[in-house]
């Protein structure tokens, strides 16, 4: 699961740590990370800083939480690979042991708990709708949770999000 709301403080309590170049950091890299040999030093000569700096300054961030991960977003459906969101109706006491074992599937790539009936959500990606079907089966078998339900888009309206921070 992502966010956990007990123990983890919300992100706002975060962004009064962060400087001027801290948020620079954070607007450059969203969406406009380089690909190259020293990616860290093109950011830093983009906005004016050492290489080294840059990485002391990512690296303070990821230990404080501010950022989760750095890494690549694929249009999965152009890569010839399906998916579907994915809810779950679990028992309050199911739903660690429930959650750890949807997280073993590799095509899981997002896992939240939410308020209401159904109250975590997944979304699945693999090779075949076929593929994502037969695990569901198998994690309804595994977790002992029946109600678990699978919405694949019917339509995707995809935009780009940069948080301007």
């Amino acid at each position: 699961m992502d966010r956990n709301k007990k123990n983890e403080p919300p992100i706002k309590e975060h962004l009064h740590k962060l400087d001027r170049t801290d948020r620079a950091i954070l607007n450059e890299i969203q969406s406009h990370f380089p690909i190259k040999e020293k990616p860290y030093r093109e950011v830093g000569e983009r906005l004016g800083l050492r290489e080294k700096e840059v990485i002391l300054r990512i690296d303070r961030m990821v230990k404080g939480g501010i950022i989760r991960r750095i890494g690549a977003n694929f249009n999965s459906r152009n890569l010839g690979f399906t998916s579907t969101l994915c809810a779950a109706r679990v028992p309050m006491e199911k739903i660690s042991g429930f959650v750890e074992k949807v997280n073993q599937y590799v095509g899981v790539t997002h896992n939240y708990e939410r308020e209401g009936d159904y109250n975590i959500w997944f979304t699945f990606i693999a090779e075949s709708q076929e593929v994502i079907d037969f695990s569901l089966q198998e994690i309804k078998r595994r977790t002992g949770v029946r109600d678990l339900i699978s919405l694949p888009a019917e339509k995707i309206f995809k935009i780009q999000v940069d948080f301007e921070v």
